[in-house]
């Protein structure tokens, strides 16, 4: 008679995948609260404690770490049956396993005790055991493949390829249970790891990647909470592309960079729309789309509050193409006139989002490797007056404003802004050159109001004068970079000549 261990922290299915065996003839073992759902559900089913004569012990941290489990797991068969009759092990020839909820109870903010006591250790083993030993034994850890591998018994028997191929998602879900545990544990204590595992699940498909040549798909990382993606609510509209994704982030790192009430429009991880202003959204909305109403066709507009119904229409009557529209809220009125843009992609944020910030650790992929650093989260930084001309409060709401702005845009970055009519408004942008002062050429020449009275932001620090001479030439009136180059003198004297008041932050924001 064939043998299968059920022993399930998600117990979704498994009275009909135990029925199921049973009907074709398994005998069946498990454990604590397994084993209740099934003897309730009427299904003959043996106790581990009974069958190994070994009484769980240590409040069940050790049930079915037992020889005559493990063995009858691991046995080869054709190879090992003689020592396993000297020993009493008889064969296990499926292991339907999943693990205690350490994701779910460290989302919610579980003590470190609470979080240890969720560490499963006889469901990892058995798992590994039974996937190692896949040539003989089938591990199901997914509900979802229960009614698969009670169809595939029923024509006869698991095959060698669909074995072999429930095993490698076994090595899958265990290796990210133990990355999560391992970054959360070394999150938790501020541990710099020299080994380890980003755990990750597969959210969806993607229709390509960034060009149609290219296959993708979105991971979300697992047991992370704060700001995710994955958290968000995709409400209608066609499904997210990859690059889609990607503005996405850049969209709403930027807008959430603002306490007042902001706008902002992302074109290829560019913000070339960003706007706040006292007065609400709509207000917000019409000085970012102002501010470069051609390139913001085709973007990402996202938004730092709720949408209302009177948001939307003045959204609608702007009369531009946006590929997604996100927000932390709408009302069911500003949803019914979403609803009639069908193809428009609309995402709800999570409540929490303006408050919550990224966890872990920003990863980006290079040949060979990867590249692991703290998210740029930091919002304070040093204000220095380094002219002989300290900014005017105007200038420095403005100046504050343009920081945020340009922590978001690709290096070399340069941003232009100025107030506007009770809000502030991006007034050009220059992004992604190789050359400091060509940022500030390009950003002059995107400014969509007039750049005297401007304020002017850069990323890190004018390596030669030339940047703040050309800025002078075009009216800017102060600046607002980190300061640190061996030139600090030099730049310092071209916007004293030019009366530009020059602020250093101390700190440099590259985005690369």
């Amino acid at each position: 008679m064939p043998r299968a261990l059920l022993s399930v922290s998600d117990k979704t299915g498994i009275e009909e995948f135990g029925k199921g065996l049973v009907e074709l003839g398994w005998e069946l073992l498990s454990t604590g609260g397994t084993k209740a759902r099934l003897e309730a559900a009427g299904i003959p089913v043996t106790k581990v404690s009974d069958y190994t004569g070994a009484a769980e012990v240590f409040g069940g941290r050790v049930k079915t770490l037992h020889p005559k489990i493990h063995g009858g797991i691991l046995g080869r068969r054709g190879v090992d049956e003689a020592e396993a009759a000297q020993h009493d092990i008889p064969w296990i020839d499926l292991v339907a396993v999943n693990l205690y909820p350490f994701e779910s109870t460290v989302s919610k903010g579980a003590s470190l005790e609470e979080a240890v006591e969720k560490i499963d250790i006889g469901g990892p083993t058995m798992i590994r055991a039974a996937a190692k030993n896949h040539a003989h034994v089938a591990v199901v850890c997914d509900p979802t493949d229960y009614g698969e591998v009670l169809g595939l018994l029923q024509d006869g028997a698991l095959s060698a390829e669909a074995r072999t191929r429930l095993a490698a998602k076994a090595f899958g879900h265990t290796a990210l249970y133990d990355g999560m545990i391992s970054g959360w544990l070394s999150d938790h204590f501020g541990i710099e790891l020299e080994e380890r595992a980003l755990p990750v699940r597969k959210r969806q498909s993607l229709r390509y990647g960034e060009n149609p040549h290219q296959t993708a798909s979105f991971y979300e990382e697992v047991g992370s909470g704060g700001r995710s993606l994955a958290r968000a609510r995709k409400l209608q509209g066609k499904p997210l592309s990859f690059n889609n994704l990607a503005d996405l982030d850049g969209a709403l790192r930027a807008a959430f960079e603002y306490k007042m009430p902001a706008a902002v429009v992302v074109k290829h991880m560019n913000p070339c729309g960003a706007a706040t202003h006292e007065a609400g959204i709509s207000e917000a909305f019409r000085l970012a789309l102002s501010a470069d109403p051609v390139s913001a066709y085709g973007g990402i507009l996202a938004f730092n509050r709720p949408l209302d119904a009177e948001d939307v229409k003045t959204v609608f009557r702007a009369r531009t193409f946006f590929e997604v529209l996100a927000a932390p809220g709408f009302s069911d009125e500003a949803l019914q006139i979403l609803g009639k843009r069908e193809k428009l992609r609309v995402l709800d944020l999570p409540v929490d989002w303006a408050e919550s910030k990224p966890s872990g650790t920003d990863v980006r992929r290079i040949q060979g490797g990867w590249l692991l650093q703290d998210w740029d989260l930091g919002v304070e930084f040093d204000w220095k007056p380094a002219t002989d001309r300290v900014p005017t409060e105007a200038e420095e709401k403005a100046l504050r404003f343009a920081w945020a702005a340009c922590r978001n845009v690709k290096s070399n970055a340069i941003v232009l802004a100025r107030s506007d009519d009770g809000g502030f408004v991006l007034n050009g942008v220059g992004a992604g050159q190789m050359s400091r002062v060509d940022s500030v050429r390009i950003a002059i020449d995107k400014a969509t109001r007039a750049v005297g009275g401007s304020v002017l932001a850069s990323d890190a620090f004018f390596p030669f004068a030339d940047g703040v001479e050309t800025a002078a030439e075009a009216g800017i009136t102060a600046i607002i970079q980190p300061g640190g180059s061996i030139r600090d003198e030099e730049v310092i004297a071209a916007a004293n000549k030019a009366s530009i008041a020059m602020v250093f932050t101390g700190a440099r924001h590259f985005r690369h």
